[in-house]
């Protein structure tokens, strides 16, 4: 087992019971105590868990947004497979409004050579996008929120309504055939803005997000020109999607 398999087995396992001792997190992962309090360590410094004498506790509380420092290391190769299907939909000359949230961050990166106009609503995804080349970077109001770094607030709102765009990438918390859901009302509204404000709006989804629904209603599904996800996403969550008023496009 790598080191990273390790640390994502780790915050799994913590994630999922709460809070977990350094004896049965040794047995989860078939290495020490002593490799496991390191690794702990670590994490903890990373901001993706709490660490106490003896184990190591769950920052994420039961309906709570993980951090995005541990989003960061979900479904890597999944977030990279979906952000290369929604570049590769996106054509050259386009006005394009980019959500925040670890999966517009890949999406960004691939964005950024690209001879396109972007307005991102995450810092993260603006820091990714500044030097392109041929790119036109058009930068909104707002208020960062912690550590997401998502910008949101009647500022934000405001820079959606005056602008109007070719397409629209979201991220999604949550994605069911009863709607899009997102965690923080706030982000809820920036959402709704943001699909006020394009023509075409593609939603950029894990297979995860179809099992959950967060807090806040964003929108229907029929709201959404496209949901781009993987090949592996159950066939029942896709196809009540499609039923919902929406293509699926698996990668």
């Amino acid at each position: 087992m790598t080191i990273s398999d390790r640390h994502r087995r780790i915050l799994d396992a913590v994630q999922q019971a709460g809070q977990l001792g350094v004896t049965r997190l040794a047995e989860l992962t078939g290495t020490s105590e002593m490799t496991v309090r390191r690794d702990l360590e670590q994490l903890a410094e990373q901001g993706m868990l709490e660490r106490y004498r003896g184990g190591a506790r769950s920052l994420v509380l039961r309906g709570e947004e993980p951090p995005f420092a541990v989003r960061t290391h979900e479904g890597q190769d999944a977030k990279r497979r979906i952000a290369e299907a929604v570049a590769g939909l996106i054509v050259d000359g386009e006005a394009v409004v980019l959500d925040s949230g670890t999966t517009c961050l890949e999406v960004a990166r691939l964005l950024a050579p690209r001879r396109l106009t972007i307005m991102p609503l995450s810092m993260h995804a603006a820091n990714a996008l500044v030097g392109g080349p041929q790119l036109r970077l058009l930068l909104p109001g707002g208020e960062p929120r912690p550590d997401e770094l998502a910008l949101t607030g009647p500022l934000a709102e405001a820079s959606l309504a005056a602008l109007r765009f070719d397409t629209a990438v979201l991220g999604c918390c949550g994605l069911t055939a009863d709607g899009m859901t997102a965690y923080d009302l706030a982000d809820a509204a920036i959402k709704r803005a943001i699909i006020a404000a394009a023509h075409r709006v593609i939603a950029a989804a894990e297979p995860a997000k179809f099992s959950r629904t967060a807090l806040a209603y964003v929108a229907p599904v029929s709201a959404l020109s496209m949901v781009v996800t993987t090949d592996d996403a159950a066939g029942d969550d896709t196809d009540a999607l499609t039923a919902a008023g929406t293509i699926v496009h698996k990668v």
